[in-house]
Formats: C-alpha cells, sequence, structure tokens
C-alpha cells in the first residue's frame, strides 16, 4: 500500500513542459484551451509515391517540426507474453509492439482525433512499429490528443469514453501486455471485472456463495466517476513499487495527461482519472481498487468486485450500515475517491441489481435464485420495444432476425440464471409476440383486408367481421384479441424464424448432470 507522504511527489523526470497557451478551467478539474492557440497536433504522415521514405511525424520529437529524422530501425518481433513477469521496462515494451498491434486490429476500434484508421495503419504497419520503437528508446514519444465520445448509460446520463489514436492504442496494450504478468497474480480473487478467465459469471458464482452462507445483507456501493477521479501521483507511487524502470512511468504519465477532444471542438487537459477506453484503462483501475480489496481482505469482510461495483455481504441490515460507514471513510480519505450516495445502499440481495442479475435466498431450504435484476427488464424491454417499432416498413421476417440477433446475445449472458427466471422469459415471449402481431396488422393496412387475412387462417366469417370492426379498437388492442391470437398463433411467428427466448434460455443453461441408476451385471 502507498505510503501517504508519496502520494504528492514531484513529476517524473523526463516528463516534457507543454507549450504555453491561454486556458479557461473547467467544470470538471481540466482546463479548456481552444483548439487554434494549440501547437499543432502530430499526424501520421505514411508513405506514398512522392514521399517513399515518410515515416510516423510525431511519434518522433523532432518530426512534427518538419526536421530530416534518420532512417526507420527495423520492426520489432513479436514476444511470447505466457511467462510471469519479474520486472517491466521498456525494452519488454517495445519487444511486445508486434502482439500489442495484432490486439488493437482485432478489436476494430474506432479512429482517434488524426482521423487515421486501423486499415490505414496497418498498410504501413512496419514504418509506424519502427517509429515506435526509435521513440520509446529515445524517450521522445508524446501521446496524441484523446476524442470523447459520449454514450448512453442504461441508468440515465451518459459516460464519457475516450478514444486515443491507433498508435497511441498499439502502445497502451503494449505497456498493458507488460504489467498484467507482474500484477494479475497478486490481485485478489474477489475481483473479477477486466481479468483474464474472470467474467460477470464468475462474480455471481462468488457471490451465491455468500447468500447461500446466511450472508443476505449487501452493502452495494457505487464510485462515482471512478474513471474520471483517479488520482494521478497515488496511482504512480503504486506502480513505482512494482515498475523500477522509470521510462515505462514517465511514459504511463504522459498517457494519464493526454489532453482530450470534446465533440464541440474544445480541448481539454487532464488533471486526474484514466481514460476509459484505452487498452491500459481496465489493468490501472484495477491496480488503483486492489488498495481497497486488500483492506476488504485484512478486515475479513466477505465481498465480490466487478471494476467499480463493490458488494459487501452481511447477516444484519445493522452491521451493513456499520459497514457501509467504514468503507465509505476509506474510500473518500485514502484512495480519494467519491462514493455516490443516491446509487449506495444497504439492503436484502433480492433487491439490488449486481451485474445485470439479482440474488433471492429461499428461506425454506436455503437455496439461491439468480434472477433478471428489474433494470436488466427495463433494458431488455426498451430494446425490444425500439426493435419492434409499430410502424416497422421491412417485412416480419427481416424484423423477426433482428430480434433473434438481440435475444441471442443477451440470453448468452443471462444463462446463468436459475429456473425460477423462466416465467419471466415466457412473459417476454408473449410480449414480443403480440408487438409482432400488431406489426402484422398494421402492414395489413384496412380493417376489411384483416377480416380477410383473419377468415383465410381459419377464423370463422362472421366472428372475424364482428371482432375487427366491433368497437373503436386500435391496432394495438386488436393485437391481444382472442380471434387475432388464434389466427397468428404461435406457429406463425415460428415459421418466419421468432426463437423464444424462454427456448433459447433452456438449450444454452447450464447442465448439472443428475445422478445415474448403477447397473450391476449379475448372473
Amino acid at each position: 500500500m502507498a505510503r501517504q507522504n508519496n502520494e504528492d511527489p514531484a513529476l517524473l523526470q523526463g516528463s516534457r513542459k507543454s507549450a504555453a497557451t491561454r486556458t479557461v478551467e473547467s467544470v470538471g478539474g481540466g482546463k479548456w484551451v481552444p483548439v487554434n492557440e494549440q501547437a499543432r497536433q502530430s499526424v501520421l504522415n505514411f508513405e506514398s509515391a512522392e514521399n517513399p521514405a515518410a515515416f510516423v511525424a510525431g511519434v518522433d520529437g523532432g518530426a512534427a517540426g518538419g526536421q530530416t529524422s534518420p532512417a526507420p530501425c527495423a520492426a520489432p518481433q513479436s514476444k511470447s507474453t505466457t511467462k510471469r513477469a519479474l520486472s517491466a521496462t521498456m525494452e519488454e515494451v517495445i519487444e511486445h509492439l508486434h502482439d500489442a498491434f495484432r490486439k488493437v486490429a482485432s478489436n476494430k476500434g474506432a479512429p482517434g482525433p488524426d482521423g487515421k484508421s486501423i486499415d490505414e495503419v496497418r498498410k504501413h504497419q512496419d514504418v509506424v512499429l519502427a517509429q515506435l520503437v526509435r521513440a520509446l528508446r529515445d524517450g521522445t514519444y508524446a501521446p496524441g490528443e484523446i476524442r470523447r465520445v459520449w454514450i448512453p448509460k442504461g441508468g440515465g446520463g451518459q459516460r464519457g469514453l475516450g478514444v486515443p489514436n491507433v498508435v497511441d492504442r498499439i502502445v497502451g496494450e503494449a505497456v498493458r501486455q507488460v504489467l498484467e504478468p507482474l500484477y494479475e497474480p497478486t490481485f485478489r480473487p474477489q475481483s473479477h471485472g477486466f481479468r483474464p478467465g474472470r467474467s460477470c459469471h464468475t462474480a455471481i458464482t462468488d457471490a451465491v456463495k455468500h447468500v447461500e452462507q446466511g450472508y443476505e445483507w449487501v452493502v452495494d456501493l457505487d464510485l462515482e466517476k471512478f474513471f474520471d477521479r483517479v488520482h494521478h501521483q497515488r496511482l504512480l507511487a503504486r506502480l513505482s513499487e512494482r515498475v523500477e524502470d522509470r521510462r515505462v512511468l514517465t511514459l504511463i504519465q504522459r498517457m494519464l495527461k493526454a489532453k482530450v477532444v470534446m465533440p464541440e471542438g474544445v480541448l481539454v487537459s487532464t488533471e486526474e482519472g484514466v481514460p476509459q477506453g484505452g487498452p491500459l484503462s481496465p489493468l490501472l483501475s484495477n491496480i488503483v481498487l486492489d488498495e481497497l480489496d486488500t483492506e476488504l481482505v485484512r478486515r475479513g469482510h466477505r465481498f465480490v468486485r466487478y471494476a467499480d461495483d463493490l458488494n459487501v455481504y452481511v447477516r444484519t441490515e445493522r452491521a451493513g450500515k456499520r459497514v457501509m460507514a467504514s468503507i465509505t471513510r476509506f474510500i473518500e480519505r485514502r484512495l480519494r475517491l467519491k462514493v455516490n450516495e443516491d446509487k449506495s445502499a444497504v439492503a436484502r440481495t433480492g433487491e439490488r441489481h449486481f451485474v445485470g442479475f439479482r440474488l433471492k435466498r429461499k428461506p425454506m431450504d436455503g437455496e439461491v435464485e439468480v434472477l433478471l435484476s428489474e433494470r436488466s427488464k427495463r433494458r431488455i424491454d426498451e430494446k425490444i420495444r425500439e426493435l419492434t417499432p409499430r410502424n416497422w416498413g421491412g417485412s416480419l421476417r427481416r424484423c423477426i432476425e433482428k430480434l433473434n440477433v438481440y435475444t441471442r446475445g443477451r440470453i448468452g449472458f443471462f444463462r446463468i440464471c436459475t429456473d425460477q427466471v423462466e416465467t419471466t422469459l415466457r412473459t417476454l415471449d408473449s410480449h414480443i409476440r403480440r408487438r409482432l402481431r400488431a406489426i402484422q396488422l398494421k402492414q395489413w393496412k384496412r380493417k376489411r383486408t384483416i377480416a380477410r387475412r383473419l377468415i383465410a387462417r381459419g377464423v370463422k366469417r362472421t366472428t372475424a367481421w364482428r371482432r375487427v370492426y366491433q368497437g373503436r379498437k386500435s391496432l394495438w388492442v386488436l393485437s391481444h384479441d382472442s380471434t387475432v391470437d388464434r389466427a397468428l398463433r404461435n406457429a406463425y411467428f415460428a415459421e418466419r424464424g421468432f426463437e423464444p427466448i424462454a427456448d433459447l434460455w433452456r438449450a444454452r443453461r447450464p447442465h448439472i448432470g443428475a445422478p445415474v441408476q448403477l447397473v450391476l451385471p449379475l448372473g
């Protein structure tokens, strides 16, 4: 654990001072700088017929200023990352650049502020990697800006993601590949987020064990804007405990300080936080929160953490309130982070949302049910409404195909739910079929056409005309009429490719083999 007297050290040696610019204070603690008053951003100048010896300008310190740079050195060779690392050096980062590029390319991310796509960088891979080698060895590598992208959050509001340039993502991934073997073996087993071989499913598996043992109350702690509030000097102090190569520390510091280009074109300096969206950010977040995990283990708590979502399991509400107050003090005073009081609570596990699930323990036999959380059900319902609009202009079969793609992915995630969730899934299936019936009726347009189609599907003539024209029924009301239900029954949609969610869950859920009767060959 980092000492308090190391929490505000001087900047690491090797850092470069930014050019003096006119700045305006921003709400988030950074400084807003008009783009036109900044020094020219480094760009990638790829090889062309007119400039066959071009290389990555700006990665090397003198290239952006129009100076002639030496010939590029050889591209690095890939290195296996299977063995456990004992240190993290700049030479190791350089050796991982080739593997890092393959990883970044496989993710197929969007371009950064420089507008260069992965395909463009791939065409000049050897030149780009060669110049990265030289810049990293010389200490002249300077990360480019980060493009801010806002995405909607499930609980309301927006989450800010940072999209670095492809070249910077390559360097960040190389640093991650070097640091991860150094830290991963020492992370606590209660941590499940952004770790190899772990997932939301492993987090729920651990949580179920605690609830089965009678710890039915949960202290649900939510860290407010965690990725935006990480204290840089505390993070660098913890990294320096294991990383002895100051060149690597300086490189990480420069990546943390990279400026952010907002959607409106304003440049913001970064005083705290890690850019959520870069390949290195998840590992750095786990390094920060490992200090919290260590403290919880020292106190003897039963807990599960997935990224910045923390659940501590206790036996009583009174104990939960005491633990909530104690842990909040540690997080805010020691880690210098902020607990979101509106989203944090002490409650029974069946009332809280954790990575999309809620856990409910049966009082009679102690069995723990793994169910969809209320938030997850709302999100699924909203997505279904989005995929099945009443004014759908394509064919019904095409609508069902898009719906199946979504439901397969959702059930792949929620397949660990227990049998009690099947009723919820059957209800969702019924709701989907009703929306599909409404689309079909809308496409038939006129009521007389609807009546004739119902008659063609086996409904009595008098019944069809009476049910369609009786009263002033909307298409939504008519979609749940018993006559329409009989004509457009489940088989009608199955013939057009609809895959019920409950059936998908039943097919993909983990199967527990029942004991087989032992048969002894006699005689």
